[in-house]
Order: C-alpha cells, then sequence, then structure tokens
C-alpha cells in the first residue's frame, strides 16, 4: 500500500473543509491508503514537506470540520510553471520520499490547471507511480463541465439572504434610497444572480452584460420615480463594452494575471448620485463574508462536497485514475439529485463558465424563471450546526497547530 495527500488551494468557501473530510472518512471505511496526509498552504507547502496526518481522524473532527470555513488546510496563490522544472521535480521527489501515490488537490480553475500540468509531467517522464486528482470548489461557479461547483450553493444561500434582510432593512424609511449590494464574481455572474432567489431585486448588472451607464440610470430613475426606492445587485467584475472593469481604478493583480476586484457598488453610487438620478444611496459590499460565512451553509452544498470527496477516494483506487477533476451532474427528473462523474483536469483549467445570457433578463432586470429553477435545489436546507459557548465549533487550522 501506499499514501495519499489532500491540499486546498485559491480562495476558500464555506463548505471546503467538507470534501476533506469526506475523503478522509472513505479512506477510513476503505483503507486503500495506509495514511491520508494534508498538504498545509497547497502546492507551496507541499513543496517545502508541511504536512499533517489525517488518517485516524476522530468521528467528532470530521463532523466539526464539515462545518468549518475556509481552508482548514491553509491555502495559497502559488502558480506551477509549466516551464519551472525544478518545481515538477522538487514535487515528485517530494511524492517519492513520503511514498505518496495520489495528490487531490481542491481549489479551481487554476488549481485543476496544476492537476493537469502534474499529469503531463508525469506522462511526459515516464512517471506511473504518482497519480493527480482535482476536487472542484469555488462560490464563483465557474467551473466547466460540472453542473455547479461545491461552495457555490452556500455563498448563493448567504447572498439570497442577506438580500431578502438588507430589502427589509432599507424599506423601513419613507425616504427616497437606492441600496447597492455588491457580490464576488470576476468573470461571471452566479453570485450577484443568486441574489434574486429573494425576489426583491431591482436591478441586476452581471459580467456577463456589457455595462451602459445611460441605459442602468434610465432604470433606476423609472424605479425611483414609481417606488421611491431601488435595489440593486451588481457583481465586482463588471465591465463596460471596451472591456474597462467599472471598477477599474480598485483593480490588482493576485498573482495568477487575474485581476483583484471591489468598488463596483460605489462606482454605482458615484454615478447615481453624480447624475443626481437618485438622492440618497447605500451600498453593502459582502467582500470575504459571502464565501466564509458557515452558519448559513447550504445543506445540499455540505452534503454534496462530503460525497464529493468520497467520491474522489472511490475512483483513486482504480490505479490508472489520473489527471481528471471529479465533477457533479445533475439528474433529469422532477426531484433534485445528483450523481458524480470525472473529465479530464485539462477540460476545465483556463476555461470559465459564464452565467448563460439567456437567463439574463433585458434592462438589467432580473434573471428567468429557468435560472431560478437551476439555483433553488442548490440552497436547500440548512444543516445543524454544533455550538460551543454560544458560537459555531470550528476546527482549529491545521496550519495553526
Amino acid at each position: 500500500m501506499s499514501n495519499c495527500i489532500i491540499a486546498q488551494s485559491g480562495g476558500p468557501t464555506a463548505v471546503i473543509n467538507a470534501t476533506v473530510a469526506g475523503l478522509v472518512k472513505a479512506n477510513q471505511l476503505n483503507p486503500y491508503y495506509d495514511h491520508v496526509y494534508g498538504g498545509l498552504h497547497g502546492i507551496e507547502g507541499i513543496l517545502q514537506e508541511k504536512f499533517v496526518d489525517l488518517t485516524n481522524m476522530s468521528e467528532e473532527e470530521n463532523r466539526i470540520l464539515k462545518q468549518t470555513p475556509a481552508s482548514a488546510l491553509g491555502s495559497c496563490r502559488y502558480k506551477l510553471k509549466r516551464d519551472n522544472v525544478a518545481d515538477f521535480k522538487k514535487l515528485i521527489e517530494v511524492l517519492d520520499k513520503y511514498d505518496i501515490e495520489t495528490m487531490f488537490y481542491t481549489g479551481g480553475n487554476d488549481s485543476m490547471d496544476t492537476v493537469a500540468a502534474l499529469s503531463e509531467y508525469a506522462v511526459k517522464n515516464g512517471i506511473t507511480n504518482h497519480r493527480f486528482v482535482g476536487c472542484p470548489k469555488t462560490v464563483d461557479n465557474d467551473l466547466m463541465h460540472t453542473d455547479h461547483c461545491p461552495g457555490f450553493a452556500s455563498a448563493a444561500k448567504f447572498i439570497a439572504s442577506t438580500a431578502l434582510q438588507t430589502w427589509l432593512d432599507y424599506n423601513v424609511y419613507t425616504r427616497q434610497e437606492v441600496f447597492i449590494l455588491e457580490t464576488m464574481g470576476r468573470d461571471a455572474g452566479w453570485l450577484a444572480a443568486s441574489a434574486c432567489l429573494s425576489e426583491h431585486v431591482d436591478l441586476l448588472v452581471l459580467p456577463e452584460d456589457e455595462f451602459n451607464e445611460e441605459a442602468f440610470l434610465a432604470q433606476v430613475k423609472e424605479i425611483v420615480e414609481k417606488t421611491n426606492k431601488c435595489y440593486i445587485v451588481v457583481s465586482e467584475g463588471v465591465k463596460y463594452a471596451d472591456g474597462t472593469y467599472l471598477a477599474a481604478k480598485n483593480a490588482q493583480n493576485d498573482g495568477f494575471g487575474h485581476a483583484i476586484l471591489g468598488g463596483a457598488g460605489n462606482a454605482l453610487k458615484e454615478l447615481i448620485l453624480s447624475t443626481k438620478t437618485a438622492e440618497r444611496c447605500k451600498v453593502q459590499d459582502l467582500s470575504t463574508a459571502q464565501r466564509a460565512f458557515a452558519l448559513t451553509q447550504s445543506l445540499v452544498d455540505v452534503e454534496e462536497s462530503y460525497r464529493l470527496g468520497m467520491s474522489a477516494h472511490m475512483r483513486s483506487c482504480d490505479g490508472k485514475f489520473t489527471g481528471k477533476m471529479v465533477m457533479v451532474t445533475r439528474k433529469p427528473g422532477e426531484y433534485y439529485d445528483v450523481e458524480f462523474g470525472a473529465v479530464d483536469a485539462s477540460e476545465v483549467a483556463n476555461y470559465v463558465k459564464s452565467f448563460p445570457k439567456e437567463w439574463i433578463l433585458d434592462n438589467y432586470r432580473g434573471i428567468s424563471e429557468e435560472a431560478k429553477n437551476y439555483l433553488r435545489p442548490l440552497i436547500a436546507g440548512t444543516p445543524t450546526i454544533l455550538m460551543e459557548n454560544g458560537l459555531p465549533a470550528y476546527v482549529k487550522p491545521y496550519y495553526m497547530r
């Protein structure tokens, strides 16, 4: 027998640790590997041989790990570049040293690129004793082939709940007011669109829709004149027709060549106030809260993330399973259900699944019923949260031990 390692990369989610818990539990039920190691801080930590042994995790720790948000193993933004052969050689040496047969990598587009790159390197160099498996996660829900991404549903539930509650709050006053809710979503509008499940979004501004100031302001003016209010949801990645981000002045780089955004809400506020389209405007940027708030996890999201970890383990028992990402497929039928499959990581890496344009209503007026029917089952249910001293219990991050 041999060992395996699982690591986490990129932005965390409220359920990313459920996948780790599922993989660990699967190996306890079917001990294919002698040891299940956790790599601290992603590929960066593996290269530095920073591990923790998760093999004999207790039932209680496994249960609490499922409800712990953020990356309990730590994350990284380390880019494994194909022309940096030294990194590849070093990683194979580390895997050899610890007799690690399979490396599971949990993350988004760039993490799947890491899985693909390592698999390509292994094939090119005749390395057959190491395998690489991707486990998807991203609140952005922008990975190809999988019906949805673990982590998205809990973020969507939080956003829709926040939209409902802030809508109730800003309506208590008779004064004229525009409320703007800003969500994450660099290239895809899935998160912002999920706010429409509240049924109280007046205008929705997505990256898939070229931003037209004149058309947008006309809609704001029309709604304010009718109701004295206007509730707007905007994605951070909204762009003008020339490709410039609405929040361009705040954009920086994350190390992968992606813009770090934020400020689209304030840009809309300045636009509305400077043109005197409305008298008062308030902005709520959900920022990190939308991916870290686990008290309103989606039960569907938690259980699917857990099962995905178990599925990844089960599939890895096939010695030829490598270079793949485990994915979620929605079964046809009246009632919501899924099954798990796999796709080449290279078919996922560096592609973006946009929010379907046919689901976007004209004039920023929200999303179609078809879109809502896709979203609603994902946010169903809330797991029982174990509490400690009035707060949610969580596993102490392994990188802090």
